[in-house]
């Protein structure tokens, strides 16, 4: 029996920024084809402007198509969208921004009808894509807000998965945005996922700390003591297992990490500072909602925009990282239609986790 290939959509991102390029180095190879088929959503003359100015790269076998319902097995399907006037890699212009978005909005709306399985983003300038009609901080707040579900980021790659409690807010604003009941929603969410996208039975969670030293019994701050801490109490309660808070550096440099399934992160830098200085080709994952959406854990790099100079691993990894969670998904579904024996094991795997742990992090 032939496997079914999915559908994967990917989205051209900042068409001034190395989206482009990591896309088609990660496409020419055409291996690539026998996994899955692939939807470009944006515009064809960049993508030949592009191919031009990469020096080493297979024939692309282009299919340009109105609808993500024509694709074609083999072919890099193109739906054309998100045209501009010109092509100026390393520019940051409006322009640019709204071609951008409206690649996102066209595959958005073939994932909602289900034209495709998932979504890959290429990165855009948060700067240029605002207007009156696109006010998101980020792809994982435009994909909340058109999925209407409780949208966490992860960063993973095959050493760490790290959620984030909040995203793309300033600094100052970060001890306002948490609270004992989003850090026991946060992590109900951070489990769920690592249980149906990673396949992790049952998931060990690490909770950092906000402050330096974990707070130091409140010398350095009050939060470990009234929010996060209870937080985590009542998250165990209710059977997540979840330790902490534990300081970022000492986590982080002790190679604490290692112990556990998954990281959550107070705010955006916490976590993804350590996480790409130890995984440099890792993948952002939108957790939480029902569609599968995930993009390179860089940005759009308009320094070496054009230049044949991007390194297109990530987004190969972004790739096969959708492909994984689709399967894991459907794995999932079929283990839960008869609940009950599952549950079962569950049960008794959890109980086996709390006693591999040292007994530090039991109490």
């Amino acid at each position: 029996m032939t496997e079914t290939k999915f559908k994967i959509g990917i989205t051209q991102g900042d068409p001034n920024g190395i989206g482009w390029e990591v896309i088609l180095k990660s496409l020419s190879d055409s291996r690539m084809a026998e996994f899955f088929i692939p939807v470009i959503y944006g515009s064809p003359e960049a993508a030949n402007y592009y191919r031009g100015t990469i020096s080493e790269i297979e024939d692309i076998p282009f299919n340009i198509i109105s609808s993500a319902q024509d694709a074609r097995r083999g072919k890099v399907n193109i739906v054309p969208c998100g045209k501009t006037s010109r092509i100026t890699p390393g520019e940051i212009s409006g322009e640019a921004g709204h071609a951008a978005v409206e690649a996102l909005r066209t595959a958005a709306k073939d994932l909602k009808a289900g034209y495709i399985d998932a979504v890959v983003t290429a990165p855009f300038a948060k700067q240029s894509v605002q207007s009156d009609d696109f006010r998101y901080t980020g792809h994982t707040e435009f994909f909340d807000a058109e999925f209407e579900g409780k949208a966490m980021m992860i960063l993973y790659s095959d050493i760490l998965r790290i959620g984030l409690v909040t995203k793309h807010i300033p600094v100052a604003e970060i001890p306002q945005n948490i609270s004992k009941e989003k850090i026991v929603q946060d992590l109900r969410t951070l489990r769920q996922s690592l249980k149906e996208d990673f396949g992790i039975v049952e998931p060990r969670i690490a909770v950092m700390a906000l402050n330096p030293h974990a707070g130091d019994g409140g010398l350095l701050g009050r939060e470990e003591e009234e929010i996060i801490r209870p937080a985590i109490v009542e998250a165990f309660d209710q059977g997540i297992l979840a330790f902490g808070p534990f300081a970022a550096d000492g986590l982080f440099a002790g190679g604490g990490y290692t112990k556990y399934d998954g990281i959550l992160a107070m705010y955006h830098d916490q976590g993804l500072a350590p996480f790409k200085s130890l995984s440099p080709d890792g993948v952002n994952f939108t957790a939480g909602l029902e569609c599968v959406r995930t993009s390179p854990d860089h940005g759009t790099a308009f320094d070496i925009a054009g230049q044949d100079k991007a390194d297109p691993q990530s987004m190969r990894n972004a790739i096969f990282g959708a492909l994984d969670i689709i399967r894991h998904r459907r794995t999932w579904s079929e283990m839960n239609r008869n609940p009950l024996p599952h549950a079962e094991r569950e049960r008794s795997h959890r109980d086996m986790s709390v006693k591999d742990l040292p007994q530090s992090d039991r109490d």
